[in-house]
């Protein structure tokens, strides 16, 4: 199989508009979770990472202005800009050429444009513009790319799935290059929808933690581009080393009681990577901060013999942000390989699963070769990726 290298990226959420913010907030322990008081998202308080619309209005501006679109923002959805904003910035640290028949872009999202089935919307967008497939055509189009993108949409593992997608697809010669974007926004269907499960937290999010009481939604965008060819540059290569999906077919929203199937997913990512358990240097946890999902997560690694590892979720700063979960974990996860910088999981400050895990408390310097980044879902699916340095 040909090697799939991380040649570059980009995150957006409440804490910035690029990676180098975000890594930053990370830095200094600054959360992006807030009690937000909006009417047209939920009747009553709630707390969620939003992306500052202000600021995102003036830099997607700009980014018409430097393609040279005559195109007027209001011909774009708050997604569409988040995609186009943070495509356009990987892109800029890169030479992947969209309109090379070589380059594919693969895009995940949970739920796409669903806030245009609020009645603010209606009259302003076509409803073909809630369709994935539109989504996927207009970030396309934007940029030139020349294949049609190939959109993912599973539940919360979908921005892993996406990248594996992306890989395999260069592994195996259809592709040299991929793009790889993941997105979604805060919406009244999603905060209900989750509110119907009386799954979200009344305060941030504690993944992992005693005292966790729900999950705290984010909204964001993550991107990077994946290649066959190494570029040369300053910064340590990280390669992508493997990955494997799982489902558990155990109920339409509950995950697995015995962990054993994202178990499965994680000991076949290491299969595929040739990594022992003990050569992994931390894992980039999916910690919802759900009272199952974090049980189901913790007996896993305990399955997959990973209980020395530590173990971090990044969601205490910026929330569960669905499609772009995966991708923004992800590149957060590949920078503490290239910085040897691994992050406090926030919102922890005692034991709260059955298997005892090695959380992160503190942040900490140390040489970081390999990463496992692991994801699961609604509908019992799971994922997982080793990311590795060269």
């Amino acid at each position: 199989m040909k090697p799939v290298y991380i040649t570059s990226d980009n995150i957006i959420t409440s804490l910035g508009f690029t990676t180098a913010e975000n890594m930053e907030s990370l830095n200094n322990h600054i959360s992006g979770l807030k009690m937000v008081d909006d009417p047209r998202l939920y009747p009553s308080p709630v707390i969620l990472s939003l992306v500052a619309t202000d600021l995102m209005e003036n830099r997607f501006s700009g980014i018409l202005a430097k393609f040279k679109k005559d195109t007027p923002a209001t011909h774009f959805t708050r997604l569409e800009k988040l995609f186009i904003l943070s495509i356009s910035e990987a892109l800029s640290k890169t030479g992947t050429n969209p309109n090379d028949p070589r380059t594919i872009l693969v895009i995940s999202t949970t739920k796409g444009n669903i806030n245009l089935l609020e009645e603010r919307y209606k009259a302003v967008f076509n409803h073909r513009r809630i369709f994935l497939w539109e989504l996927g055509r207009i970030v396309a189009e934007f940029f030139g790319f020349r294949n049609a993108p190939v959109i993912i949409s599973n539940a919360c593992i979908s921005g892993l799935v996406a990248i594996i997608t992306a890989a395999r697809m260069i592994q195996t010669g259809q592709f040299e290059h991929a793009v790889v974007a993941g997105g979604d926004i805060a919406s009244e269907f999603v905060i209900s929808g989750f509110q119907s499960f009386q799954a979200l937290s009344p305060h941030p999010c504690k993944p992992f933690d005693k005292e966790r009481t729900g999950l705290s939604l984010g909204e964001g965008c993550g991107a990077m581009t994946l290649t066959s060819s190494p570029i040369a540059s300053e910064e340590p290569s990280v390669i992508y080393a493997g990955g494997a999906i799982t489902n558990d077919a155990n109920h339409i929203s509950g995950p697995s009681r015995t962990g054993e199937e994202l178990s499965l997913a994680i000991n076949r990512a290491l299969a595929k990577a040739s990594v022992a358990p003990d050569e992994i240097d931390f894992i980039s946890a999916h910690g919802t901060a759900t009272l199952y999902n974090d049980e189901m997560e913790a007996k896993a690694i305990g399955l997959s013999h990973l209980t020395p590892v530590q173990v971090n979720s990044l969601k205490g700063y910026w929330g569960h942000t669905l499609g772009a979960a995966g991708l923004i974990e992800s590149v957060a996860a590949i920078h503490s390989i290239r910085s040897g910088r691994i992050f406090r999981s926030e919102g922890y400050d005692q034991p709260g699963v059955s298997v005892p895990l090695n959380i992160i408390e503190h942040h900490e310097s140390k040489p970081v070769n390999r990463c496992l980044k692991t994801a699961s879902g609604f509908g019992g699916c799971n994922a997982a990726i080793v990311y590795q340095k060269l």
